[in-house]
């Protein structure tokens, strides 16, 4: 879906030569941006599987439960790295001769689209449920908004952009101490741009907000402001990629052990090493802090500048799923979903708490293992493959509009 990916070429040098880490296809990619992105993607699939799979009372930031607090903590690079990437790929959609009133239509109605599935098929997939009562903003609604956002972000200039998104990423702590209830009629404001919560609607309608937007916005501007750099040969933008995430890398390190800023929790000194550890890196993503996107976010570059030397099968297994992230997004959480009513169906007969927009409280004794929990994870890539590398062929080289919406 060109409004998750944009993972288009800039313009072709003279003479028609590709400039080494570009795709001589009809739609002309970076392989580094789709590995990156296909790794987050399947790497998500993990968390929901927890989230379907997973006995009840665990709790995946239990300092004290290193596998599973690992098992949790990963996947925290998705969502950062996935709408920093948009933001980099909306810079290079724009680059291929488009004018900037076109980009921002573009993003506008992307943005758009995404938030109407968001309301949608997403919320369908999740639910298993037509109770059109309460709805659920989550991440693909962050990155419709986003768009939004960016599509007006465009007419500035791109160090402006800059700017813009690293005081959304870096200041909006400052206002941790704000509360939506403080706000009276104005509060809903808050919840959607800072503070998770509900909102309520007439007619019972209720919008519980878990991605509120001030941070994810600044992530893609900040994505868009770095995507000139990949108009640069490959060995300067992967050693400044690298440079860049190693810099973000250690700033996180220094300004998370002060224990003063970045981070509405603080870390703790416990009896064992690795406790102390997780304490560390045990970073809020609700909103995420700016400690949350410098932990993801730099380690992401640096992967991003690594990955623009890597090649291979398992490599190219995994750039599959990231040229056809909407498909697999949606994909997987059906499958998942459908997997958990029949596990459910054949190991208790209760399947109720499954459907439903709310999450219920899951049943005494349900679950797997963390063991079976990844051995579900793995199934289910596997699975979906076949499906991504089908779509990920048919979309090749084709230009028919609709393809930009899936």
């Amino acid at each position: 879906m060109r409004s998750l990916e944009y993972a288009e070429a800039g313009p072709l040098p003279a003479a028609g030569v590709l400039p080494t880490g570009f795709v001589a296809t009809a739609r002309p990619r970076f392989d580094s941006i789709d590995l990156l992105r296909g790794l987050v993607m399947v790497i998500m699939a993990l968390d929901h599987t927890r989230d379907f799979f997973g006995g009840s009372g665990l709790n995946p930031r239990d300092v004290g439960d290193p596998a599973l607090f690992m098992t949790r903590w990963v996947t925290h690079f998705c969502a950062p790295v996935f709408i920093f990437l948009a933001g980099i790929s909306a810079w290079l959609y724009g680059s291929r001769g488009r004018s900037i009133g076109e980009l921002s239509r573009f993003l506008l109605t992307r943005g758009l689209w995404l938030i109407v599935i968001e309301l949608t098929v997403v919320r369908a997939g999740w639910s298993f449920s037509l109770d059109l009562r309460v709805f659920v903003l989550q991440v693909i609604f962050a990155i419709g908004a986003s768009m939004v956002a960016l599509a007006g972000f465009v007419y500035l200039p791109r160090r402006a952009i800059a700017t813009i998104g690293i005081l959304m990423i870096a200041g909006h702590n400052l206002f941790d101490g704000i509360k939506a209830d403080q706000l009276g009629a104005f509060a809903w404001v808050w919840h959607v741009a800072h503070q998770p919560g509900a909102l309520e609607f007439g007619s019972g309608i209720q919008v519980f907000v878990r991605y509120p937007l001030i941070p994810w916005i600044g992530v893609m501007a900040a994505g868009y402001a770095l995507g000139p750099l990949f108009q640069r040969e490959q060995s300067v933008r992967a050693q400044r990629l690298i440079l860049l995430g190693a810099a973000v890398t250690v700033g996180f390190v220094f300004i998370r052990a002060t224990n003063r800023y970045g981070d509405p929790s603080r870390w703790a000194l416990h009896e064992s090493v690795s406790a102390t550890v997780l304490s560390f890196i045990n970073c809020e993503k609700y909103p995420p802090s700016l400690l949350y996107l410098m932990m993801t976010l730099g380690p992401g570059l640096l992967l991003l500048g690594v990955f623009e030397q890597v090649r291979g099968r398992i490599a190219g297994f995994i750039t599959t799923f990231g040229r056809v992230p909407f498909l697999y997004y949606v994909a997987h959480i059906y499958l998942l979903h459908a997997l958990a009513l029949l596990f459910a169906l054949l190991t208790s007969g209760n399947v109720a708490w499954l459907v439903g927009v709310l999450p219920h409280h899951k049943p005494a004794g349900y679950g797997l293992s963390l063991v079976g929990i990844y051995a579900i994870w793995f199934g289910v890539v596997l699975a979906l493959y076949p499906l991504c590398r089908w779509f990920a062929a048919f979309k090749q080289g084709r230009q028919e509009w609709w393809l930009s919406y899936i």
